[in-house]
């Protein structure tokens, strides 16, 4: 047949294509084209899709079968004809550096920076960190959503979710992917709505307070009358309570960065003011005659910020301020257990006592307490908001719409007198009765017979 020649593809052409990469066209002499196998036959996929870039450059990308790859290019060819091409390599690079990027990117504070860091390397990182952000599906994420709420609760979840969703925003934004798959339908976001609140009752509260060894008894006294937060509460100081304007000035509160403490503004950035009860004022009075005022200083807002120093109302056994984790289990657990709030604790091989968890008693209890008293007695939701300190007051309404006093008997007395004085200025024309006047006879069970019940209107 003579010497073959290799014959060029005729799919080679500057529009899509597909490529065969373990044959080859071979044109003999006598005008016949046959398949040869190449040197790559049988290994790798045997399909390249093929296509030009918006820059006339050729990409490409293998698959294992034709129909695969005659897709994918044909997919790359419309996209560039709409202005949509994304180029696949980018999509190559791994989901970890766009979530150093998002950190780097946070313009917050130094608290939530080390929140959104731990969050980050604890639970965004191990399953998606070293993944390629094209390859992470929609449904994968869905599946990691669940069980992170289940195992550790909605506001871990979230914050999760915050971290995942805004590295995959800078990525789709980068155009490294077309779109954010935190976004799609599928992924059910963590949820926010708060779940029932249940108030503490009188005597629960005065049990708690009852277990507080006297230094530290104004603590849930403080707040329960103020609603105030625990680390606001470390953080008072004589120069906040205002005696003749019957006030308390919120300014401060003690944040731990790290393994070191700080003052900062308290939460939400906002300080606030909250009216101080008799009662409240008369206990902070008798800490002050026992144990006094000393100044305390620690840097503001950063570990290298400012020095301030304010004479705090509360201190630890060993002369600095009180520290939460230290508070809640040699203090404030002690006390619930007491209290027969929470159970008596287990001992382990150490002799060291480990207390149950309880998120529905922890010292935010206090401030639920606060809300439930307030509202009880007409406070209103957004100045209730303005108390505690919540940037939202739609947050408040839904919190704690189930503590507002019944409006039932109000709106029976309102619609009630309203209509009543309607019914009785058309009660009759020329003196007949109306037919709305007669008694009626309710119909069903409770008005089987003529001697049942009769409602007049």
């Amino acid at each position: 047949m003579g010497k073959p020649t290799a014959h060029r593809n005729a799919q080679g052409s500057g529009m899509a294509h597909v490529k065969d990469q373990w044959t080859r066209p071979v044109k003999y002499p006598a005008g016949v084209v046959e398949r040869e196998r190449t040197a790559r036959w049988g290994r790798g996929k045997r399909w390249l899709a093929a296509w030009l870039d918006p820059e006339g450059n050729e990409k490409t990308k293998a698959f294992a079968s034709k129909t695969e790859a005659s897709r994918y290019a044909a997919a790359m060819e419309t996209d560039r004809s709409r202005g949509d091409y994304l180029d696949p390599s980018l999509g190559k690079v791994k989901l970890g550096e766009f979530i150093d990027s998002w950190l780097a990117s946070r313009m917050t504070d130094p608290s939530s920076k080390i929140r959104y860091e731990s969050l980050a390397r604890l639970h965004v990182a191990p399953p998606f960190g070293h993944r390629q952000v094209q390859g992470i599906k929609p449904s994968e994420i869905a599946k990691w959503v669940a069980p992170l709420v289940e195992q550790f609760g909605p506001s871990t979840a979230r914050g999760a979710f915050m971290v995942l969703n805004g590295a995959l925003g800078l990525a789709a934004a980068d155009g490294n992917v077309k779109k954010n798959p935190a976004q799609d339908r599928v992924v059910k976001r963590p949820p926010t709505k708060p779940g029932r609140v249940a108030a503490w009752s009188d005597e629960m509260l005065a049990r708690v307070i009852k277990a507080h060894p006297t230094p530290y008894r104004p603590l849930p006294i403080i707040a329960a009358g103020c609603g105030l937060r625990q680390s606001e509460v470390f953080g008072l100081a004589l120069e906040d309570i205002d005696l003749e304007t019957q006030m308390v000035h919120i300014r401060r509160q003690v944040k731990k960065l790290g393994r070191d403490f700080v003052f900062t503004l308290p939460k939400n950035d906002t300080e606030r003011e909250v009216p101080l009860d008799e009662t409240t004022a008369e206990v902070i009075l008798e800490h002050l005659a026992a144990f006094g005022a000393r100044p305390y200083t620690l840097p503001w807002e950063d570990l290298d910020g400012p020095p301030l120093t304010v004479q705090l109302l509360f201190r630890w056994t060993d002369d600095k301020h009180i520290r939460a984790r230290t508070y809640n289990e040699m203090i404030w657990k002690p006390a619930l257990a007491a209290s027969a709030i929470i159970p008596q604790p287990t001992t382990d091989a150490r002799g060291r006592r480990h207390y149950g968890t309880d998120r529905e008693n922890g010292f935010h209890a206090l401030r639920h307490y606060y809300a439930s008293v307030t509202l009880a007695d007409g406070v209103n939701i957004k100045d209730l908001a303005e108390f505690l300190g919540h940037s939202d007051s739609a947050f408040t309404l839904r919190q704690y719409t189930h503590m507002l006093p019944s409006s039932h008997d109000r709106a029976r007395s309102a619609v009630g007198k309203r209509l009543g004085k309607i019914i009785d200025a058309s009660r009759s024309r020329d003196g007949a009765e109306l037919p709305y006047r007669r008694p009626l006879e309710l119909p069903g069970p409770l008005g089987q017979s003529s001697d049942g019940p009769q409602i007049s209107l």
